[in-house]
């Protein structure tokens, strides 16, 4: 299940990109892309606590999402046989700081662009489903500015795990 929802999420965000407008929009394929569209997501990656320690971390573009599964519980339907739960999986998606974001700051609508980014993440993702798992969909969302050049937004999704042997 975690390898499947784990290729779902780089096949899906590998298909949203950024507009020349500041937009995003969805190419299906890469010679569907218009001219002047970038990837909206430069890099996809597990989890590892990258933010924590991004001076130690080898250089990776941004945005950037960071997957993380969270402990599964199991819940048995036919021992032995087959199973299921409901995992959450942590989406950090990690953006450089643009600049003050107050009402009278020059930077405020360049900064808060990254809400956008978020609606476009969850525009690709919204009530995915594969062979091991079903309706994966957002649950909560953080945003994490401790960090003094980026910003960490935490979108949280759930859904229902399958396995079956």
């Amino acid at each position: 299940m975690r390898k499947e929802v784990y290729q779902m999420l780089i096949e899906q965000l590998s298909k949203l990109y950024a507009t020349p407008e500041g937009d995003y929009g969805v190419a299906q394929t890469e010679d569907d892309v218009p001219e002047g569209w970038e990837r909206a997501i430069k890099h996809i990656d597990l989890w590892n606590h990258n933010v924590e320690f991004i001076e130690q971390e080898e250089n990776w573009e941004r945005p950037a999402v960071f997957v993380e599964f969270q402990p599964i519980q199991w819940n048995a339907i036919r021992p032995g046989l087959e199973y299921r739960a409901e995992p959450i999986v942590n989406l950090h998606v990690v953006t450089d700081w643009q600049g003050s974001s107050s009402a009278d700051s020059e930077f405020r609508e360049q900064s808060l662009k990254v809400f956008d980014l978020l609606e476009g993440i969850h525009l690709m993702l919204a009530c995915r489903r594969g062979k091991t798992f079903l309706e994966f969909d957002l649950v909560e969302s953080r945003t994490n500015h401790n960090h003094e050049e980026i910003i960490e937004n935490v979108e949280t999704y759930q859904c229902v795990a399958i396995k079956s042997l």
